[in-house]
């Protein structure tokens, strides 16, 4: 059983959601709560919203929220914002605002 939480147009760059993803892939879902507070970054808190939000969902179905764990967590692109920045001597140049769409799949792993 898997119990999944999606969060979309997050106003984070995926490179920047995807690194703090990394550090959580595969753990224990409460560990990786644990771990989100003392990662010093905004997406950090962005990524912690929707892994409680996942949890949340997991109780919703009835799971044993102590034997959840990160099956997959991925960070894809949203839409872009793009707008022209003013620079010197006339010149313009391209500004990009990147957003995402963060996806995090628990399920339940037995113990051995």
């Amino acid at each position: 059983m898997e119990a999944r939480a999606v969060l979309r147009y997050a106003k984070v760059s995926p490179t920047k959601a995807r690194q703090v993803l990394r550090v959580i892939q595969g753990m224990k879902a409460g560990d990786a709560l644990y771990q989100l507070r003392f990662v010093p970054k905004k997406s950090a808190r962005i990524v912690e919203g929707v892994l409680r939000s996942a949890l949340a969902n997991a109780e919703q179905k009835g799971m044993d929220l102590d034997k959840l764990y990160i099956k997959k967590a991925v960070a894809d692109e949203g839409p872009m914002y793009k707008k022209w920045l003013p620079r010197a001597h006339g010149r313009a140049t391209p500004m990009r605002k990147r957003a995402s769409h963060i996806t995090i799949l628990l399920e339940e792993r037995e113990e051995d």
